[in-house]
């Protein structure tokens, strides 16, 4: 199995970099671990406390879940990976049967602070993309896809992400293997990824 980390902060086009790498693998042979997926379940809190959750610092992520059912896939079992609500702030009572795969890619803005996650990534991808182009995407996604409204976007994004991204996501673009900027002419560095992948396949399989 070989487990591609892809971090970057939050608008930085990491979804754009994994629909590409996906492009380049076979469905059967790949699957997607989101880290926004193992947000810590607060059921003991109101919706009003979780609001002012702070969702950008690491503490928010149960990091032992997710490294222990990454470990579990490693090994070749089925994992029912946890869903959460970004509407409610908290997991569903649902989860996802996610079985084993040649290719397991891992996204999130946090996942390289965690040292027993980044040890489990074959390849770490971090990708770069300008301030005010994330802060646009992230704008248009939590107003379009999460029902929030501009103030709350834009006072969380001074209050938190911003800080969080600063101190939390930026410094951890030195623990990857692979820069990314995300712009239109990246597919010079998707190419490197493809090359990188194909050969440590080849490798494993052997």
């Amino acid at each position: 199995m070989l487990i591609i980390g892809i971090a970057g902060g939050t608008g930085s086009g990491k979804t754009t970099v994994v629909n590409q790498i996906l492009n380049q693998l076979p469905d059967n042979e790949v699957t997607i671990i989101s880290q926004d997926s193992y947000y810590k379940a607060t059921d003991e809190l109101s919706y009003e406390e979780r609001t002012k959750i702070n969702f950008d610092h690491p503490r928010a992520i149960d990091f032992d879940l997710l490294v222990k059912q990454l470990q579990q896939l490693k090994k070749g079992e089925i994992i029912d990976q946890p869903i959460y609500s970004f509407v409610t702030h908290n997991r569903t009572e649902d989860t996802l049967k996610t079985h084993p795969k040649k290719v397991m890619i891992v996204e999130g803005i946090l996942i390289f602070n965690n040292p027993e996650l980044r040890d489990l990534c074959d390849i770490k991808i971090f990708v770069h993309a300008d301030a005010d182009e994330r802060l646009i995407r992230r704008l248009k996604r939590d107003i379009q896809e999460r029902g929030r409204d501009i103030n709350e976007v834009l006072n969380r994004y001074q209050d938190t992400l911003k800080p969080m991204h600063n101190q939390f996501i930026e410094p951890t673009k030195n623990f990857a293997d692979i820069i990314i900027p995300n712009d239109r002419y990246n597919t010079v560095a998707i190419d490197i990824v493809r090359t990188v992948i194909a050969e440590k396949l080849a490798n494993n399989a052997l």
